[in-house]
């Protein structure tokens, strides 16, 4: 090969150990200058550097410098690099604590949907433990859905098979598993099964609801299959969301996230819980959303077309005084011109005629036409009143299991509501009153579509239907006033027997607050003009002795056990209570709180109490019926009296 072939391009020496030609050489000072780049070790010996000073000297603590600049330069870069590495795993960590999270929640088990059938039932901005049916295309709602949220004027009668719905002058009645349901007798048809069974639960077709009932609907199949209900109308906050968000099944970024929200839908806030809001999605979903998520939160009320129809109702044009008298046999009738004889003001009188005979619906009645004519004279209305205890002549039911037969079953109720009338057309009766007492919770929803299905018939016949309740407790809202407000011309407050026969404890049969509570709570429920607050014309002395170790101990692990003294009580009547006080040597003296005159004796190793109803204690009463514009009054009962009430009333009635 020739020798320019094993030279470099750059005249270096090749690797075969040819060197490139002298004139391609660096010049010696480029030598020099590499020479003292090199290591000291390195370089020849002509060239090692004298101690002292040298030109190569300042070349080095350059280097040094340099070195030590990029040693820091590379240490604070590895700290940087660490804080760096830190900052990200920490806000990892703290995105993956604190940040939202993306799970989604299972909407079935939010539903609680477990077959394939099943929907879940969500009523305004509640979601119901209920579940509906869908079947051959139609929802079928459980009854106690119905019930409860959405119309309460439904009644099913598992005992005989019937599905009921209320009007004001007819009864719808559906058969299970049919097609037909009739009005007044009159059959009418829809084209799908309106009622169904499942075991010992009934399921209503919610087309059939909608008939009777101001209700939207709509379905949504997305995670879960449900239907969204919804009835109220009124005073319903809504909000606009702001951005597109999501809702969460609790208040926290970490919950579940049940749905997604775009920007400009709306949703209904049911409350506030600080940075979060409680919702109600249009698809159906009640959760959580952050309250800066919304904007224009506002109340509104919506216009309807559908007109529910309206129970008429019976209203005098007088404040009503009414008076109850005790009749217990027909001969005692008689004695009706003598007992509002010495009476002033008086507008209605109400003998106690008519009591429950079985659990078939048939009653005992000592009604007599006689003694309407004769309270017609006086310009009295007579309302004829029936009850469920004290049967008259000791036959009959009197005790609130057999209420509850008579009135769960819808033949019985038939029966019942069908003696009534006929008897208070056959006397001339202006009037019934119910006076159902000690009707056990469970006998509630059968009551009150007995007073309901009196209530139409009343109504067909011009007669007057008032009805009888304890001032309201939460163990009595059973009794559904709400319900009797709409349906019954007048609702009565028995506004006594605070302390009663069986109370473990002395005290006031009407103080005035008891009073002021009765009238306050029912109005709640029952408008004014219906509201008659009755008084108690009597009084009870009571008498307290220390219990005995033995009776302490008989009594262990009872409410009665709470109580150290044992007490027992008598009646009076209103003309007899101060007689016995004051012959006993009692002094009355006014008690402000309960507003009547009280008094207080020993003897016998006991000690006597008694807080006096009198005209001053019954005025206190009258003022606070005045004051809230009610009804009228009533008293229990009829000869109990001192004369100077009626005038007292009178002030107050007219």
């Amino acid at each position: 090969m020739d020798e320019r072939d094993r030279r470099r391009p750059d005249g270096t020496r090749r690797p075969d150990g040819t060197r490139r030609p002298d004139s391609a050489r660096r010049p010696d000072s480029a030598r020099r200058l590499d020479s003292a780049r090199r290591p000291d070790s390195t370089r020849r010996p002509d060239r090692q550097k004298v101690s002292g000073t040298g030109r190569n000297t300042p070349n080095r603590k350059r280097r040094r410098k340099n070195s030590r600049r990029r040693q820091r330069f590379l240490v604070l870069g590895a700290i940087v690099l660490i804080i760096l590495a830190a900052g990200i795993l920490g806000s990892a960590l703290l995105w993956k604590k604190y940040g939202p999270s993306k799970t989604r929640a299972d909407l079935k088990e939010y539903y609680g949907i477990t077959s394939e059938d099943q929907l879940a039932v969500v009523v305004n901005n509640e979601v119901l433990e209920s579940k509906a049916k869908l079947i051959d295309g139609q929802i079928y709602i459980e009854y106690a859905a119905v019930r409860d949220y959405i119309n309460g004027r439904f009644y099913w009668d598992p005992n005989e098979n019937l599905l009921l719905y209320t009007l004001p002058n007819d009864i719808v009645s559906v058969e299970v598993g049919s097609k037909d349901y009739s009005i007044s007798k009159e059959k009418q048809s829809k084209d799908y099964v309106i009622l169904k069974t499942e075991g010992s639960t009934a399921y209503i077709a919610l087309d059939f609801i909608k008939e009777y009932t101001d209700v939207e609907y709509k379905t949504y199949d997305e995670g879960a299959s449900r239907v969204v209900i919804q009835t109220d109308w009124d005073n319903v906050k809504i909000a606009k969301v702001k951005k597109d968000s999501e809702v969460r099944r609790l208040a926290g970024v970490k919950s579940p996230i049940l749905t997604d929200v775009k920007k400009k839908e709306t949703v209904h806030v049911i409350e506030n819980e600080g940075k979060w809001k409680k919702v109600r999605t249009e698809n159906g979903c009640v959760g959580y959303i952050q309250a800066k998520a919304l904007k224009n939160e506002e109340t509104v009320s919506y216009d309807r077309k559908f007109k529910e129809e309206e129970f008429t109702n019976i209203k005098k044009d007088y404040t009503i005084n009414l008076a109850w008298h005790q009749v217990t046999s027909k001969t005692a009738n008689n004695g009706v011109l003598s007992m509002i004889a010495n009476t002033k003001g008086l507008t209605t009188i109400s003998p106690t005629w008519f009591s429950i005979k079985d659990t078939n619906g048939n009653i005992t009645s000592i009604a007599s036409a006689e003694y309407v004519n004769y309270a017609h004279q006086a310009n009295l209305e007579v309302w004829g009143l029936v009850r469920n205890f004290d049967p008259i002549g000791g036959e009959g039911i009197s005790s609130s299991e057999e209420t509850h037969e008579l009135l769960s079953k819808t033949s019985s109720r038939q029966t019942l509501v069908n003696q009534l009338i006929s008897e208070a057309k056959n006397v001339g009766l202006d009037g019934i009153n119910v006076d159902f007492e000690t009707v056990a919770e469970k006998t509630g929803e059968h009551y009150i579509q007995f007073i309901r299905e009196l209530s139409v018939e009343c109504r067909k016949n011009n007669i007057v239907l008032s009805v009888d309740n304890y001032v309201p407790k939460g163990y009595n809202t059973h009794y559904n006033r709400k319900e009797q407000g709409i349906v019954a011309d007048y609702v009565i407050i028995m506004g006594y027997d605070e302390h009663f026969a069986g109370s473990y404890e002395s005290g006031s049969v009407a103080s005035i607050d008891y009073v002021k509570e009765g009238i306050k709570e029912t109005l709640k429920d029952v408008p004014a003009e219906k509201v008659i607050n009755a008084m108690p014309l009597y009084t009870r002395l009571w008498k307290e002795v220390p219990k005995t170790e033995e009776e302490l101990a008989e009594e262990a692990g009872t409410e009665a056990a709470e109580y150290p003294v044992k007490v027992t009580s008598e009646t009076y009547a209103m003309n007899k209570a101060r007689q016995v006080a004051e012959a006993a040597g009692a002094k009355f003296t006014w008690d402000d709180k309960t507003k009547q005159n009280y008094a207080q004796w020993e003897a016998d190793g006991a000690t006597y109490k008694m807080w006096l109803e009198d005209e001053k204690s019954l005025e206190e009463k009258l003022k606070v019926m005045k004051e809230n514009k009610l009804a009228g009054t009533a008293v229990w009962k009829l000869g109990f009296e001192n004369a100077s009430v009626w005038e007292l009333i009178l002030k107050y009635v007219n």
